[in-house]
């Protein structure tokens, strides 16, 4: 079996979960056209399904790399996400990619779900499985919360396509180092987040893959404020790990509490923080920040647009991909 293009260096973007359904393929083929090495496509509850959107690109597309972040393991039994999986990549061989996770806690409540009572054995028992199956090999019969015993698919993918953990805390990172292809990381991603997350994997070779929210401009100081509202949702405690690294992590957690909600914060916070916590500025210094989180350690850097023109916002981020001026 061969392995999916994983050259460090590569710049992808996001597809925004609220664009408009007529724009999706349209979205994907221009990215394509300007260059993206990969395309992320979300799974958020209430909005469209990762699995139908995944399908939909990659059958829009020619070269780009799909990926799926994220699926929670909650929401799925294993078998069947195997073999959709499976079938995407026996279609598209060496373009998709798997992004893996425990899933929102209230989502998975909302939907019917219980949430495990040990969330790092259910991810565990998971990825071992859906790693298993996608290879051809029997799955697991007698986990805690994953039992596929005497499964084992007949349609296998000549490309196995990786599998990665889309964790946060520094357990989960460490399970990623044993069960998993590498990481998905949620932004914020700034080289500090990505270089702690990657001693947490303890383990060199993986794909460590960095989301971020980006906006890029020929006035730098226009991009940085236009990226703000991206910002937003930025807080804890959820996002301690990835705030933690940076150099103003107490000033950072202050302001927010002094704030009254997260749009007065992202409205407020110095503009320097703002550069730290996404790709923005002008074409250079976008550039330059991709590279920093290259640099780091990530091998993937996705740009998540901001901004009520999605279309017209991939078109500047595509300013900032290495080897344009």
């Amino acid at each position: 079996m061969t392995s999916p293009d994983t050259r460090p260096g590569r710049v992808g973007v996001m597809l925004p979960r609220d664009l408009p359904v007529r724009q999706i393929l349209p979205y994907a083929r221009r990215a394509e056209e300007l260059g993206f090495d990969e395309l992320w496509v979300v799974e958020d509850l209430g909005w469209r399904g990762g699995i139908a959107q995944a399908a939909s690109v990659l059958a829009a597309t020619e070269r780009i790399t799909v990926g799926i972040g994220i699926l929670p393991a909650g929401a799925r039994n294993v078998c069947f996400a195997a073999m959709e999986l499976a079938t995407l990549a026996q279609l598209h061989p060496g373009r998709l990619t798997a992004g893996l996770g425990h899933g929102m806690r209230e989502w998975m409540e909302q939907a019917g779900g219980a949430w495990p009572a040990s969330p790092l054995t259910l991810l565990r028992e998971y990825a071992t499985a859906l790693r298993a199956l996608l290879r051809g090999e029997d799955g697991p019969a007698d986990g805690r919360y994953v039992r596929c015993g005497g499964v084992r698919l007949t349609e296998i993918p000549d490309v196995v396509p990786p599998v990665l953990l889309g964790v946060r805390g520094p357990r989960s990172q460490a399970l990623a180092g044993e069960v998993a292809d590498g990481l998905l990381l949620a932004e914020p991603a700034a080289p500090g987040y990505v270089a702690a997350a990657l001693e947490h994997l303890g383990r060199r070779g993986a794909r460590v893959v960095t989301y971020d929210v980006a906006a890029v401009d020929p006035d730098g100081d226009a991009a940085v404020e236009r990226v703000r509202a991206g910002l937003a949702a930025i807080g804890e405690p959820d996002w301690a790990p990835h705030i933690e690294p940076l150099p103003f992590a107490a000033a950072f957690r202050a302001h927010r509490a002094a704030s009254a909600d997260g749009a007065e914060f992202a409205r407020t916070m110095p503009a320097e923080w703002v550069r730290a916590l996404a790709v923005t500025g002008t074409p250079a210094e976008a550039r330059a920040a991709i590279a920093a989180r290259h640099a780091a350690g990530a091998t993937g850097v996705v740009l998540t647009p901001v901004g009520a023109d999605p279309l017209g916002a991939l078109e500047s981020l595509a300013r900032a991909l290495p080897g344009r001026e």
